[in-house]
């Protein structure tokens, strides 16, 4: 990969987007910082510009806007020097399935799962094309546990995952590092727009050891990087079970417990 490609972050005016644009940067990385606060992001941008010496552009664009989501996919095709998608942005929805509204599914949605696939799309072919690239999706460990209460936003996770996995497959040859990121609880700004009040959950991890960890997994080639999961053979054996699953899926013949009795 280019050592020095440009990097495209969402979500990058605070939180886990603000600390990988810091990383990036202090790599020798230059910029596209993506948004919907655009003074945060010219705050944040002059500060990375005078601390590491990079360019950094800004673009302000909401993701769950048609207009927003276009602008940043026409950078994403356009711009050669970007050889790095961060697909950070998204948002958190607190209450249970038959509590949400017909318009929370759709911004949960469109935010974590449209924006996120889309981005993606704009920018693999180009990638393909020169051989090189990577993009990270950041996901959950909520889209692993249903029993956590979020199923809605751990359904965007989820969908987070397995796209990130099948892209692998389908890009790895051409060149492209595709990662997906699974944090738990991160003390962002995420839990005060959900209504969650960060202080009652019993472990939080920093936002600045989020990104540093996953960073470790980006430069290990990590398809799947999971910062709070202490015992790694757990996804491998994950992994191999959900391998052995599919090994015993025969298409053409319904199961012997389905069959009704004779």
């Amino acid at each position: 990969m280019t050592t020095f490609a440009a990097v495209l972050i969402t979500g990058a005016s605070s939180g886990i987007g603000a600390v990988y644009a810091d990383r990036f940067a202090a790599r020798g990385h230059d910029l596209v910082l993506v948004a919907r606060d655009k003074a945060r992001l010219d705050v944040l941008a002059a500060g990375l510009r005078r601390q590491h010496g990079v360019a950094v552009d800004v673009l302000q664009a909401d993701l769950t806007q048609s207009i927003g989501l276009e602008t940043v996919e026409a950078r994403l095709r356009e711009d050669a020097k970007i050889g790095i998608l961060i697909n950070n942005a998204g948002m958190a929805q607190t209450g249970h399935f038959l509590a949400q509204t017909p318009a929370s599914l759709e911004q949960l949605i469109a935010l974590n799962t449209t924006a996120l696939a889309r981005l993606a799309s704009a920018i693999a072919p180009r990638l393909a094309q020169a051989g090189e690239g990577a993009i990270v999706n950041i996901g959950s460990v909520v889209g692993l546990a249903p029993e956590l209460g979020m199923t809605v936003y751990g359904a965007t996770k989820a969908f987070v995952q397995f796209l990130s996995q099948g892209m692998s497959l389908e890009l790895s040859p051409k060149g492209i590092y595709v990662q997906a990121v699974l944090p738990a609880a991160t003390r962002t700004e995420i839990w005060e727009r959900s209504g969650i009040d960060i202080n009652t959950l019993p472990e939080v991890m920093e936002v600045a050891d989020l990104v540093d960890a996953a960073l470790v997994g980006f430069d290990r080639r990590e398809l799947v990087t999971i910062p709070p999961l202490h015992d790694g053979q757990r996804w491998d054996a994950l992994e191999a079970s959900r391998q052995g699953l599919l090994a015993q899926l025969r298409q053409g013949e319904v199961a012997e417990r389905y069959l009704s009795p004779k």
